[in-house]
This record gives C-alpha cells, sequence and structure tokens, in this order.
C-alpha cells in the first residue's frame, strides 16, 4: 500500500486568541478522492489554509508526499506538487482567460494550456473574454486549470460548487472526479455533502473544530439520517473517532 499523499496529525490553529482547529488529524490517500464535509464555520476552510500553510497551526504536524510541511510557505508547497483552489475562485478579473492561464508558472507534466481548453471547451471559446464577464461556473473552471497547470500530484478544492447552477455543479464534479482518473490525489472540501460523497472515496466530517467521523464514503452516503444532518452537523449526534 503506497504512502498517503497528505497527512495532518493534531492540528491546533487559531485566529488571534481564537481556537478553530482542536486536535484536527485527517489523511488523504494517493490517487483517492477524500471529502471534507461540514457545516458552516465548522473549520473546514482555517483546515486546508493549514495545510496549505496560509494559516500555519500553533501545534501540529503536515506531511505531504512524505516530507513534513508544517513549517513551509504556501509557495513552497504548491512547488512540491501541491495544486490549491480556494474558496470565491480568486481568478484576476481584468486579465482575459488565456492571460489568466499564464499566470501560473507551468511544471513540467501532461497539463498544459492546450489541454486545458480541451478539459473545460466553454473556456476555450471564451479565451479572449475577462475574468469578469465569465459566469460563476466558467470562473471555477479557470480557477481549477490555472492550479492543473502546475500538474499538481495532489489538488485541494474549497467549495468548487459554491453559488453554481445543479448543471453546472455537475460538470465541475465529473471534471474532479476525472482528475482522480489522471492519477491525481484529491482533497475536497464542500458543502453538497450528496455528490461529494457520490465521487470520494474517504470521507471526514468537522464540527466545531474537530473532526467527528472518518471513515468510507460509501458508508457515510448510506447513513440518510447522517446525510442530512450535515447542514448542521453536531459533535453529539455522531460517533466519536
Amino acid at each position: 500500500m503506497s504512502a498517503p499523499a497528505l497527512t495532518a496529525e493534531g492540528l491546533h490553529t487559531y485566529y488571534g486568541k481564537s481556537h478553530i482547529l482542536h486536535d484536527v488529524g485527517l489523511a488523504v490517500a494517493e490517487g483517492k478522492i477524500t471529502a471534507l464535509l461540514g457545516r458552516n464555520g465548522a473549520g473546514k476552510t482555517t483546515t486546508l489554509r493549514s495545510l496549505m500553510g496560509l494559516t500555519p497551526p500553533r501545534a501540529g504536524r503536515v506531511t505531504i508526499f512524505g516530507t513534513e510541511t508544517t513549517r513551509w510557505p504556501s509557495y513552497r508547497i504548491a512547488a512540491a506538487g501541491v495544486g490549491y483552489v480556494p474558496e470565491g475562485r480568486r481568478i484576476f478579473a481584468n486579465l482575459s482567460v488565456d492571460e489568466n492561464l499564464k499566470v501560473p508558472l507551468e511544471r513540467p507534466g501532461a497539463w498544459t494550456a492546450a489541454r486545458i481548453y480541451q478539459l473545460f471547451p466553454r473556456l476555450a471559446e471564451r479565451k479572449q473574454n475577462r475574468g469578469r464577464q465569465l459566469s460563476g461556473g466558467e470562473q471555477e473552471m479557470l480557477s481549477i486549470g490555472r492550479a492543473l497547470l502546475l500538474n499538481p500530484r495532489l489538488l485541494i478544492l474549497d467549495e468548487p460548487s459554491q453559488g453554481l447552477a445543479p448543471l453546472i455543479v455537475r460538470e465541475v464534479f465529473r471534471i474532479v472526479a476525472q482528475m482522480r482518473d489522471e492519477g491525481i490525489s484529491v482533497l475536497l472540501v464542500e458543502q453538497n455533502a450528496r455528490m461529494s460523497l457520490e465521487i470520494a472515496d474517504y470521507a471526514y466530517v468537522l464540527d466545531n473544530g474537530s473532526i467527528v467521523y472518518a471513515g468510507s464514503a460509501r458508508e457515510l452516503a448510506a447513513d440518510e439520517a447522517r446525510v442530512q444532518s450535515l447542514a448542521g452537523a453536531s459533535a453529539e449526534e455522531w460517533t466519536e473517532v
């Protein structure tokens, strides 16, 4: 069995004096999709920021591809083969689609701008449009495309379906599932629990800064009561892990 693409152990992260993450631990298996679920305010984005070096934990350990990265700056983590698609897309509104795709420094590998346009024909059609002229779904595609140009071995996505129409959501999830077929390990943070569990191999549930469930995505998807409770997950309702 291959080593995990990413492991986090005992993460405690603060914003000022506010203690946000409490002893958070998780693992992302090589070549698999791992979903991190939970209600709004549970600490999902803070977890990703801790993993990416944007809000370093005060305690705990992060290991990516066998190397400890706990105190690394985010640019060094990206250079190690981690693509990060943050919440809110963060594309350059005044640059064209083509110019946005030229912003990342391409790493050697299969993903090129030409291949991004094959993956997202809508972007190819709007190559000269500025970022602000794109729909929410097109902006999300562009954000994912930029991350893929780094030719990452691990892709971290924060709420890729946020604010998108249902048909576009399904398209975005299809692309995420395709990343696994390409051999990329994926950590997916999502509010859409049901669709996340359809494509994920493994799942964690975060509540009030603590992991309250860790297990098979398929098993969690089969537990209808728990899936329904995810919008307001409460630690008392979950078996401690």
